[in-house]
């Protein structure tokens, strides 16, 4: 059986697409505070700007992966999948929001809490996804490590700034 013939490339373009675009949005919307951002002390391990675009492109590719390969499973429930699509939709949401405070806002410390909710969020979507789809779950170790180092560079930033 070829795994190729398996999969529904609309679908996943879509899913892809809300991923990356959800992403690309709150780029646009944060980028007028990156002039603040420049001007801020920065934590030990800062990573250079020309990354971040890189690695957040790669995992909302893999959220909207993840997302297909729920979307499109044939042996969890309904109920299962609206559950998990729940989660990953609110934390994709909290995502959104998440630049906007840090890095318009300056408020560093709203920021830290609220990628603390997010970080949350993604371990139950990540949990709930395993559950359905392990790959699905798999793919979300990335964005679980990532997030943890930006909640440390957040909480560290709060401190050099307050």
């Amino acid at each position: 059986m070829n795994l190729v013939h398996n999969i529904n490339f609309k679908k996943l373009g879509i899913s892809c697409a809300i991923s990356v675009g959800v992403g690309a949005l709150s780029a646009f919307a944060s980028m007028s505070g990156m002039e603040n951002y420049e001007k801020a002390v920065k934590p030990p391990l800062s990573p250079p700007a020309w990354l971040f675009p890189i690695v957040w492109t790669t995992l909302f590719l893999l959220m909207g992966i993840s997302a297909y390969l729920i979307y499109t499973d044939r042996f969890a429930t309904k109920d299962e999948k609206s559950s998990a699509l729940w989660v990953y939709t609110v934390q994709l949401a909290v995502n959104f929001f998440w630049p906007i405070i840090f890095f318009n806002q300056s408020a560093y410390l709203f920021a830290f809490i609220w990628i603390l909710l997010l970080l949350a969020l993604i371990i139950i979507m990540t949990v709930k996804f395993y559950a359905i789809n392990k790959t699905a779950g798999l793919l979300q170790i990335p964005y679980i490590v990532w997030v943890s180092f930006a909640t440390y560079l957040t909480f560290a930033t709060y401190l050099l700034n307050k």
